[in-house]
């Protein structure tokens, strides 16, 4: 059938009670309740049923025969389903040039890139030497033509993942004399990573490996040593950076430096200039550096000792340290400079300026200018500054859209490059002259049968329940779906962590538009499209916020004639997740249909227990319950503890068993316990993949495959898989 008669099948639905070609005979799983008091140290207790669900060795028998059980009913119910499925997947693969490959970027002589080969999950990560007539554009035609002589393959992902239910490389990096090649994979989902070593000039592989490592790897300019980042094995927390000498025992490396806050993330990286190697310390609220030259790793000096409520990220270029911050009271963050040597924010002295309507969100330094990138009004846009201080912006061409660096790793260039899209167009690379103006475009996505002209994306602003606040929305849908009120409508927001999600497009959604589904963005409070305010306006005590921003939205819309009140369904993810369980306990008869993806659904339990990856990270995020305002406030809206005698939307929930960042026992317990509640007649169904963690199946295929049957749900819900 061709699109025009999809929407006309749709449209003639819109007018008819929607009916569900869901198997409705299977019976859902029943689970043994258990009692178990969980306790909070200022002396309140809760009931948690299934808290015996919790497995930290994944191993118990009982709880995995019920997430088997859980998942067998998934494929009872779904079965009828089975033909839109594949057929969602269908598409969704026709839109991906199989054989397609990254724009090629210079770094040291060498010319890196990445490519796809004709029915394979995973990348080929490759490079050639520099030479004449050797450049992005002419590998980017040898690589289309299928000719890779004089390319040095650096990891065939492919090869290395055969044979695994579940495979990653995390990070790879290539020794400052280019000859060795050190990469982090994970083979279960669950983060702890291995280091492993190749001899780029034979191709061997060294015998050193490195265990529960993060994926963040720096080599010193010696070629022998490695800094990477070591993970506490119960926590998963990153906690002490250590050195790997190549062809000693990794029980040997050596302990640069151990972070003994818990509220604390770390990474390590390379100066813009390559001259030192630094340590990062991040909290939600504060932020600390120390650094090291790169030739000769000693001591790693604090550039400024660590504060409360002061952030900063420093880099350094030629004989200055560059650094954003939101010291001294910028909240939106500015810039400073401060001499090489400086240890003291005493020496920093102000380059980019505070403004209260522009958010400051990173930049990146060369010879010869600087750019900065910035966010204002929901929009992303890179500033380039010039030698003699007079600055540009770069040019964006639609209304809602998403602008940023891309790899520009040599600093000597006159040619700044930056990614590019929106709803409606694919991923773009464009590199700028910043001297003449001139743009070229690199490369665009391409996407097999896919007409941009077909599609529109506007921007409007929803007003919240407060009466003051508006609420930015990005929205596409396809020209000739009527804005009339009997659309259906999948709206989507994260609204964690200061999070921005900005509009980019999805081969997938396109199925979905093509259908006649209008899809919503929704930047609610809690990420930083609207800069720092927004973040703290849906965090700690002003959680709340982000919720009823989620449900405004959809009022708004659906005021609007964008969808039909009882067509709309509703998607998050993780801390998205949470933002799904609260505003189907604040508002579920908004709500056809919510898909709820690894979500953060207890957030008492998980809270109060420090032994949980992350959970020590996020007091500054969600507050600790074991102070008693934070807890009675989190208890009302934790998903778990909300759950009531009521009727839910339908609802497609997913984990992963792997899972170490929200871990898979918050969702099994949140279906258990809204099985039992649950007066609504949609389904509940409850996908766990026994082989992954947190971001779902690895490989580019394999993610589809799950969405399809995820999108599959959702459109039988609301009457459009229907015929």
């Amino acid at each position: 059938m061709k699109p025009t008669s999809l929407l006309l099948a749709a449209t003639v639905l819109m007018s008819t009670p929607i009916s569900s070609a869901l198997a409705a005979s299977a019976t859902p799983p029943d689970v043994a309740k258990k009692p178990h008091v969980v306790k909070a140290p200022h002396g309140a207790e809760r009931n948690d049923e299934y808290y015996w669900l919790r497995d930290d060795k994944r191993e118990n028998k009982e709880m995995l025969a019920y997430l088997n059980a859980e998942n067998a009913y998934t494929d009872a119910v779904m079965a009828p389903l089975k033909p839109l499925e594949d057929k969602l997947y269908e598409e969704v693969v026709a839109r991906i040039k199989q054989d397609d490959a990254s724009v090629p970027y210079r770094e040291r002589g060498w010319w890196y890139y990445a490519r796809f080969v004709t029915g394979k999950d995973y990348p080929v990560h490759a490079r050639r030497k520099d030479g004449p007539g050797v450049d992005a554009v002419s590998i980017q035609a040898a690589n289309a033509a299928g000719d890779f002589a004089g390319e040095q393959v650096l990891l065939d992902v492919n090869a290395l993942g055969e044979g695994k239910d579940y495979y990653n490389v995390g990070d790879y990096e290539v020794s400052q004399d280019n000859r060795l090649l050190a990469y982090a994979d994970d083979t279960n989902g669950r983060r702890q990573y291995t280091i492993r070593f190749k001899n780029l000039d034979t191709g061997e592989m060294l015998p050193d490996t490195v265990t529960n490592a993060e994926p963040n790897l720096v080599w010193s300019d010696d070629g022998r040593t490695l800094f990477y980042v070591d993970k506490d094995p119960e926590t998963l927390l990153s906690k002490r950076v250590k050195a790997h000498v190549l062809g000693t025992p990794s029980s040997q490396d050596a302990l640069v430096y151990e972070e003994e806050d818990d509220s604390f993330y770390m990474g390590i990286g390379r100066s813009r200039d390559d001259k030192f190697i630094c340590i990062s310390v991040e909290s939600t609220v504060s932020s600390e550096m120390r650094c090291t030259p790169a030739a000769s790793p000693g001591v790693f000096t604090v550039l400024a000792p660590r504060e409360r409520d002061v952030e900063y990220q420093a880099d350094h270029l030629g004989d200055r340290w560059v650094i954003r911050t939101n010291a001294d009271g910028a909240t939106n963050f500015k810039i400073v400079t401060a001499p090489t040597d400086s240890v003291s924010r005493k020496d920093w002295k102000d380059w980019v300026a505070h403004r209260d309507d522009v958010f400051v969100e990173g930049f990146e330094l060369f010879d010869g200018f600087s750019v900065v990138a910035e966010r204002a009004n929901a929009l992303e846009s890179l500033r380039v500054i010039k030698a003699d201080g007079s600055s540009d912006y770069v040019k964006a061409d639609e209304p809602a859209y998403s602008m940023g660096l891309s790899a520009n790793p040599e600093t000597g260039t006159d040619w700044l490059r930056y990614s590019y899209t929106s709803m409606t167009t694919p991923a773009t690379t464009y590199e700028l002259n910043t001297k003449t103006g001139e743009r070229r475009l690199l490369k665009q996505q391409p996407v097999p049968g896919y007409d941009a002209s077909k599609y529109v994306t506007e921007r409007v602003w929803a007003p919240a329940r407060d009466g003051k606040t508006k609420i930015p929305v990005t929205l596409v849908y396809r020209k000739d779906v009527a804005r009339d009120g009997k659309a259906p409508m999948l709206q989507y927001a994260y609204g964690s962590y200061g999070a921005s999600m900005d509009p980019n497009f999805s081969i997938t959604n396109v199925s979905l538009l093509d259908r006649g589904v209008v899809y919503a963005l929704a930047h609610i409070r809690g990420g930083q499209e609207m800069g720092r305010a927004w973040y703290d306006d849906g965090k700690l005590y002003n959680k709340i916020n982000t919720f009823t921003d989620f449900i405004d939205v959809t009022d708004y819309l659906v005021k609007e004639g964008y969808a039909a009140k009882d067509r709309v369904a509703a998607m998050g993810g993780s801390a998205g997740g949470l933002l799904m369980g609260a505003v189907s306990n604040m508002a579920p008869e908004k709500y056809k249909v919510i898909l709820t993806l690894v979500p953060f659904v207890d957030v008492v339990t998980t809270m109060l227990d420090p032994t949980i990856p992350l959970t020590t990270n996020e007091y500054d995020e969600w507050g600790n319950p074991e102070e008693k305002g934070y807890y009675d406030y989190i208890l009302t809206y934790s998903p778990y503890d909300n759950l009531q005698a009521k009727a839910y939307p339908a609802m497609f929930v997913g984990t992963g068993l792997w899972d170490s960042q929200v871990q898979y026992w918050e969702p099994a317990k949140y279906v258990a316990r809204l099985r039992d509640l649950n007066t609504g007649k949609g389904p509940v169904v409850f996908r766990t993949n026994m082989e992954a963690g947190h971001g779902g199946k690895s490989g580019r295929f394999r993610q589809y495959r799950e969405r399809a049957e995820m999108f599959a749900f959702m459109l039988d819900q609301l009457g459009v898989a229907s015929k």
